[in-house]
């Protein structure tokens, strides 16, 4: 319990040594969707592998690894370029140790970003989805074992898991910036394989609306340890099971790229705005 503290306080004073500012909002920036990285004005970026208790991503191609500080819209930002997940084989506590740095670091708001398989039907591939909610069908929780209560209650309350203030917040914006934003329930899945057919109308039955393997841990560590977390997916493909066709990885990065030009405009103007 004391050794998970004393990790987080190690990592966070590192980065701290790097540079002066301090971050009050987090970003996690999701497959394919690393262009909003570009739009920071970077004070400091540091390799994953270069930060006590950090784990590097396996994901080649997919998630640069590096943790960048600056600032963004007038706000001092600090973002993953790229996440870790669960199947590369990490533990839950692993894949959320950096959303806990964030908070030691300063940080009270995550804006977490992802791309997911779009099963409502009104989906489209491209489309953008605010979370309002989701489902943990990933078999863990990274709660999981002794409550360190420094960090967080033994008992979080998960009935607002992404705050509805900032919910309302970026559906507004989108209105203005006339870019189409959904709401969506989000399930989360261990992975790396994609789903069957038989699955996705599994999922769907129990009130998915869309499906992705990450944002689920980081978003209960981030509500444990008290922040307000704006979650925030681009759908790279329809998880239609009547309909269902093979579907090519390099095609669904494809997509997250073109979307993710709205999403640094929505984030953006979101973290202007306050």
């Amino acid at each position: 319990m004391s050794c998970l503290y004393d990790d987080i306080k190690e990592s966070a004073s590192y980065i701290k040594k790097q540079v002066k500012i301090r971050p009050t909002y987090g970003i996690i920036l999701g497959s394919g969707l690393g262009g909003l990285a570009g739009k920071i004005d970077v004070k400091v970026r540091i390799p994953y592998g270069k930060i006590p208790g950090f784990s590097v991503s396996t994901v080649e191609g997919l998630h640069a690894g590096n943790l960048i500080i600056g600032n963004l819209s007038g706000k001092c930002v600090v973002a993953m370029e790229g996440r870790l997940h669960y199947y590369e084989g990490y533990s839950m506590k692993e894949i959320t140790f950096p959303v806990r740095v964030m908070k030691s670091l300063g940080v009270n708001s995550l804006i977490l970003t992802s791309a997911v398989g779009g099963m409502n039907p009104h989906l489209t591939s491209g489309s953008l989805v605010v979370i309002t909610d989701h489902i943990n069908m990933m078999g863990d929780n990274p709660l999981i074992g002794p409550n360190d209560e420094r960090l967080g209650p033994r008992f979080p309350d998960m009935s607002m898991p992404y705050n509805r203030n900032y919910i309302s917040r970026v559906e507004k914006i989108a209105l203005d910036l006339k870019i189409p934003l959904e709401r969506g329930v989000l399930v989360a899945v261990t992975g790396p394989n994609l789903e069957t057919a038989a699955e996705y109308r599994f999922l769907r039955s129990i009130g998915a609306d869309i499906v992705g393997m990450s944002i689920v841990p980081e978003n209960i560590v981030a509500v444990h340890s008290g922040m307000k977390v704006l979650g925030i997916s681009i759908v790279t493909d329809k998880a239609l099971p009547d309909c269902l066709e093979p579907v090519d990885i390099k095609e669904i990065i494809k997509v997250a790229r073109k979307g993710e030009k709205k999403l640094c405009k929505l984030v953006s103007e979101f973290l202007r705005r306050f």
